[in-house]
């Protein structure tokens, strides 16, 4: 059959491939009766099917017998966008999942299909699966606590979880900042916490989510303080602010990301930051901080870490020049966003760890 989708993508005029709309770009192919494709019948019965071909979608009409649809010469392969300029109506349902078996219809109420196994009408566009997780995912990040089991589960290693080393941070005052490096960092919008760490050198650790849905994405960044276990956690709150202040006007406990990155870094990292990029636009007018300066770094830590190459996943351990602190910089989960950072308590109440949220991966 896959010849047959080759003959018929390079018999195609070209002046019907240039009006033909594409609804959904890389849709793939898709399995349908040639009476629809020649206009003998029209859309009737549309599943979707894991047999290892295309999209998985098939498309049979309504005038269709069992005989007919059975003769494979019959059916054609054929982009999916193919099928959707003869019924348009078919892009609402293109990200059900393998299994759907649906019903179009067209009557005086308008075209809309119906799910055979539980009679739903379909009468709107089905949301991507990426879509719907990231909805969900919004409304869990950022609460005020989450369950010991919930960060134990991020850092453990399965066939879903990688924990990547990503690079060690230097914190000579023990004043812990989370920003965006490229937008916030230095600036009056980082996010300076209100406890302090011992000052030192501190291991960071990505829990990186393969996820059939997104690809793989960094799901939590963590910032190994201590040696002991966290038995408890609590929300990490801006200088000035307390725990108790959670949830008050004003006490916003997180930090936000405009370029799809997050870092960990000292307050003295931070200023040493600031001046550095200060002294580089000046010499710089015109430059682009990440372009012109980080896109190359980026580019051969990547190179170095081959697994994460051209994926969600990005870090660079980074030495500020002149200061000499180290920087971890990190993708940040699904991209842009808001975001807090836990503390990991052990037994006696002290920190071992601090952790950022990005993604709770049982969505993807």
């Amino acid at each position: 059959m896959m010849g047959m989708f080759r003959k018929k993508k390079s018999e195609e005029p070209e002046e019907k491939q240039e009006e033909r709309k594409i609804y959904i770009e890389g849709a793939g192919g898709t399995i349908v009766s040639k009476s629809i494709l020649n206009g003998t019948s029209k859309l009737k019965w549309l599943f979707r099917q894991d047999a290892g071909h295309g999209n998985g979608w098939v498309a049979f009409g309504d005038k269709d017998t069992q005989d007919y649809v059975d003769d494979v010469n019959n059916m054609e392969i054929v982009d999916f966008n193919t099928l959707a300029n003869i019924e348009p109506t078919v892009v609402n349902v293109f990200y059900m999942p393998m299994g759907s078996d649906l019903e179009f219809r067209d009557d005086k109420t308008g075209k809309y299909f119906v799910d055979t196994g539980t009679g739903k009408e379909i009468r709107e566009p089905v949301k991507h699966p990426g879509q719907i997780a990231f909805e969900k995912n919004l409304k869990f990040l950022n609460q005020e606590a989450y369950a010991p089991d919930f960060f134990k589960g991020l850092f453990t290693e399965d066939e879903r979880t990688a924990v990547v080393r990503a690079g060690r941070a230097d914190f000579p005052t023990g004043e812990v900042v989370l920003a965006d490096p490229l937008a916030y960092l230095g600036s009056k919008y980082e996010t300076v916490l209100d406890k302090k760490i011992p000052a030192g050198s501190y291991p960071v650790e990505l829990a990186v989510c393969r996820s059939g849905i997104v690809g793989q994405r960094v799901a939590a960044a963590r910032l190994l303080i201590g040696s002991g276990h966290a038995l408890s956690y609590e929300i990490a709150m801006p200088k000035g602010k307390k725990r108790e202040d959670w949830g008050a006007p004003g006490a916003f406990t997180f930090f936000g990301v405009d370029t799809g990155l997050a870092c960990f870094a000292d307050a003295k990292a931070s200023e040493d930051y600031r001046v550095f990029f200060e002294k580089w636009r000046q010499e710089n007018p015109e430059g682009n901080k990440y372009i012109d300066y980080f896109k190359a770094l980026f580019e051969k830590s990547d190179e170095e870490n081959s697994a994460y190459r051209n994926t969600g996943v990005s870090f660079l351990a980074w030495k500020v020049p002149g200061g000499g602190e180290r920087i971890v910089l990190f993708s940040s989960g699904m991209g842009d966003g808001i975001y807090s950072g836990y503390w990991g308590l052990d037994e006696k109440g002290e920190i071992v760890s601090l952790t950022v949220v990005f993604m709770n991966p049982s969505y993807f």
